[in-house]
């Protein structure tokens, strides 16, 4: 029963994931760079804010929950803020790669850059939220048994599974802000950062937290699939798996000598 817990879990947690980066990143080297680059500017986050806490703590000599919120709350702000430091790296070796270039363009576009930074940021900072949970799962012990909710490693993976999508989100829209200089993407991309963080202190009244983060992953996907250009037209044609003629080709037989004078 406990391998059967964890598998779907982690099936949860990590399969959406798992898909764009077999699907997308794997079989270009260069997304692999950029994925590792943004997980290494996640684990920075990361460190900065652990000494943060060890300091806070130390000075403050309490662990209460006043202490806690502030703490996730300054998680969250290193978090955009090293995010933003990624940017910068990406875009000086963006514009790197294009001077490199034979025809001048980069081989990989700042879109696609953020896309797969964004990514990285999900999965690593899911598995760091999760690990110890998926660890629990594969027992031995029962939850639940001490009047403990037992929906708690299932709704786990399900909010893992959203925080990995609202990392790949953030960091499209977050990219594009940076590149547009618009102050106020970059504003509600910190804000809704910060919401989803609050509201997993809800927790373990679970459908005041599972819902609305949904919900905000649901509206911040949309939001990310306009910023990168996508349009509901674009949806149809993808579904409708109907390609469109690339060009008109003049017959040989429709050419026509002009006559001579």
């Amino acid at each position: 029963m406990g391998a059967a817990v964890f598998l779907g879990c982690a099936s949860i947690a990590f399969g959406p994931a798992a898909a764009l980066l077999l699907l997308t990143v794997a079989a270009e080297p260069l997304r692999v760079i950029v994925l590792v680059a943004g997980a290494f500017f996640w684990l920075l986050s990361l460190l900065a804010a652990s000494l943060l806490w060890f300091v806070s703590v130390q000075l403050s000599g309490r662990e209460d929950a006043a202490l806690l919120l502030l703490g996730a709350a300054a998680a969250v702000l290193l978090q955009e803020l090293c995010r933003f430091a990624c940017f910068k790296m990406l875009k000086k070796a963006d514009e790197g790669l294009a001077i490199l270039s034979e025809d001048g363009q980069s081989p990989i576009s700042l879109r696609q850059m953020a896309y797969v930074s964004g990514l990285s940021f999900g999965i690593i900072s899911g598995l760091f939220s999760i690990t110890n949970i998926l660890a629990d799962s594969a027992g031995p012990g029962t939850v639940g048994i001490h009047g403990d909710s037992p929906y708690y490693f299932i709704t786990s993976a399900f909010l893992t599974m959203a925080l990995v999508l609202l990392h790949t989100f953030w960091g499209i829209i977050f990219f594009d802000a940076c590149e547009r200089r618009r102050a106020g993407g970059l504003g509600l991309v910190v804000g809704s950062h910060l919401l989803t963080s609050g509201l997993t202190f809800l927790n373990p009244w679970y459908e005041a937290s599972l819902g609305p983060i949904f919900i905000l992953t649901l509206c911040t996907g949309l939001w990310a699939f306009g910023t990168a250009g996508g349009s509901f037209r674009n949806v149809l044609k993808c579904l409708s798996c109907k390609q469109e003629p690339e060009g008109q080709v003049m017959l040989y037989s429709a050419l026509q000598v002009p006559p001579e004078e």
